[in-house]
């Protein structure tokens, strides 16, 4: 596949290089499952493997797109709006990732890419043709629709799988201004606050063995950012943060309770800049990582994305 060309790592995280040409557009996603557990909590070396070549062509394009959007918001060079409306425009064209999804994977790697496309789409959207902006918007409102049809007849559990199909609803609905999008993602931000217990804790996060607090900081990323998009104040997804955040300073009491000793992550993940400039409050406070980057997120979590309502202003690391 034909790809960007990337700088080193700079003190401002993974820097934008050049544009290529679109990339061959992806209609079908066949990915797999890689644990090998009924806890989904033991990956596969092999497996995982098979996966990640699976699924590569997709998540290249989803991270120079958004290396392309996050250059244009930090720098306002025309030509890295270019680029990625370019790329964005080239694979709305050829209804890219509405082919067959032949696992849950591939639903869940559609998703994933829908959510980072989305909020690196609101980067650069201001600097979009019309016509452009019509075929993007179109492409992307094709992408919620499939994934809300899917979600809707899905009958597996309602776990962080659904938060980030709420996440990649959300704010396709925001950048596009679908009201119908914006509607389903509050459903599913709803739902998630249902399921947050007293203590903080997610009961389907919990069943996850030795990565319960894996999953419940990666529960936590998409409903962060959801809050932020709608501009909601959630004292339940208050009580999540706190509780996975202190359990990586101290996995003991979730260790405890889940019965498992758990990985332990090296710190808070980056999704908690996006809480905290939506005023969200962690004592003591976390520290923010250096490189914050996540595709998934619309790339760099330290700058801000225009779809956040922000509360609190931060310096962009």
């Amino acid at each position: 596949m034909r790809h960007l060309a990337f700088l080193a790592v700079l003190c401002c995280g993974p820097a934008w290089s050049a544009c290529g040409p679109v990339p061959q557009a992806v209609q079908d996603i066949d990915a797999n499952s890689y644990y090998s557990d009924s806890r989904r909590s033991v990956v596969d070396p092999e497996r995982k493997a098979r996966n990640e070549a699976a699924v590569k062509p997709v998540n290249d394009y989803l991270d120079g797109v958004a290396r392309a959007a996050d250059a244009f918001q930090r720098g306002g060079d025309a030509q890295d709006a270019r680029c990625a409306l370019g790329w964005l425009d080239g694979w709305a064209g050829q209804a890219a990732l509405l082919g067959v999804m032949s696992t849950e994977q591939s639903f869940y790697t559609r998703k994933w890419t829908l959510a980072g496309l989305a909020l690196s789409y609101a980067r650069v959207r201001a600097a979009a043709a019309p016509a452009q902006r019509a075929r993007i918007d179109a492409w992307l409102l094709r992408l919620a629709d499939a994934t809300i049809r899917h979600s809707d007849a899905h009958k597996g559990v309602r776990n962080n799988h659904y938060y980030w199909e709420g996440l990649a609803v959300s704010a396709t609905g925001a950048v596009t201004g679908d009201a119908r999008c914006l509607a389903w993602g509050r459903k599913v931000f709803d739902h998630a606050m249902g399921q947050v217990q007293a203590d903080g804790s997610l009961p389907l996060e919990m069943a996850r063995g030795r990565k319960a607090l894996s999953y419940h900081l990666y529960a936590a990323a998409p409903l962060a950012m959801m809050a932020s998009i709608l501009d909601l104040d959630a004292p339940a997804l208050d009580r999540l943060v706190a509780f996975s955040v202190a359990a990586v300073a101290d996995p003991a009491a979730l260790a405890l309770a889940s019965g498992v000793e758990q990985e332990r992550p090296s710190g808070v993940p980056g999704w908690i800049a996006i809480y905290l400039r939506h005023g969200g409050r962690v004592a003591p406070a976390p520290r923010i990582p250096e490189h914050n980057w996540d595709a998934r997120m619309g790339g760099d979590r330290s700058l801000a994305n225009p779809l956040e309502h922000v509360r609190i202003a931060q310096a962009a690391t």
